[in-house]
């Protein structure tokens, strides 16, 4: 893994909301930490309303984690676009974020209960 980067389970129970609505909910989340930026909370795939969300065509592309693909949210006034990212192929040293999702502040809430 790359030195600045640390994935630790999250402890507790995480509720991600957008649009008024429950997106996900999951003991099982992951803590990702990377350098000077927020930690960042990734949901099992599992764990998440996947039919809430739409994937995009937007792909990018991290040194230390690999491609992300994007999805969008579809609440019931609006279309959050690109709201969520996740690494379907992370690079090895980041594997445990396989198959999650995160979801960027202000499109989405993530929060434990």
């Amino acid at each position: 893994m790359a030195d600045h980067i640390t994935i630790s389970p999250a402890a507790g129970t995480w509720v991600v909301r957008a649009g008024g609505a429950i997106l996900g909910e999951s003991k099982h989340a992951l803590e990702l930490r990377e350098g000077t930026y927020d930690p960042v909370i990734y949901f099992p795939r599992s764990d998440v309303a996947m039919a809430l969300l739409d994937r995009t065509d937007k792909i990018s592309h991290s040194p230390h984690k690999g491609e992300a693909n994007y999805y969008s949210i579809q609440t019931k006034s609006q279309t959050l676009a690109n709201a969520a990212w996740t690494y379907e192929n992370p690079i090895l040293s980041v594997e445990r974020i396989k198959d999650h999702l995160a979801f960027y502040p202000g499109q989405a809430t993530v929060e434990r209960v």
